[in-house]
């Protein structure tokens, strides 16, 4: 009897190692994401982002009712948008939201939402090996309140 436990525990205990290494690869992934947009470092970019992404999304002006849709962005438009944040140098505010809520994994497929000063991101992502990586993103814009 006494071996029967050991041996559920040491199932358990690999089972919750497993659930938190993905949760964790997950997260970094997300926050790769948002921490190079914010900062502009292409590196952390690269290391969470399939050269096939795929991220669109709707924005609306302060000034308007509705959202309008906004072109797609590539992988190489996204380094592009984080380089030029980091040679323009511009930031977003120090206390500006870096948010990331797992909303489900799976054995290699995951999906994230995060909440970032643009506004807030649904991302799809794929284990790629043992490593996390984003497919999809689709956002909205501004960040209102609410979310």
């Amino acid at each position: 009897m006494k071996r029967i436990i050991f041996v559920l525990l040491i199932t358990l205990s690999a089972q919750i190692c497993i659930a938190q290494s993905a949760k964790e690869g997950v997260t970094k992934a997300c926050m790769n994401y948002l921490e190079g947009f914010y900062e502009g470092e292409t590196t952390k970019l690269k290391a969470s982002l399939q050269p096939t992404l795929h991220k669109f999304g709707f924005w609306k002006n302060k000034d308007k009712v509705d959202y309008r849709q906004v072109k797609h962005m590539s992988f190489e438009q996204a380094l592009a948008f984080a380089t030029d944040v980091k040679d323009n140098k511009k930031f977003p505010a120090k206390d500006a939201p870096k948010e990331v809520t797992i909303l489900d994994i799976g054995e290699t497929i995951a999906a994230a939402k995060v909440k970032a000063w643009w506004g807030i991101d649904f991302i799809l992502l794929s284990k790629r090996g043992d490593k996390w990586m984003i497919e999809q993103v689709l956002w909205e814009g501004p960040l209102n309140k609410e979310h």
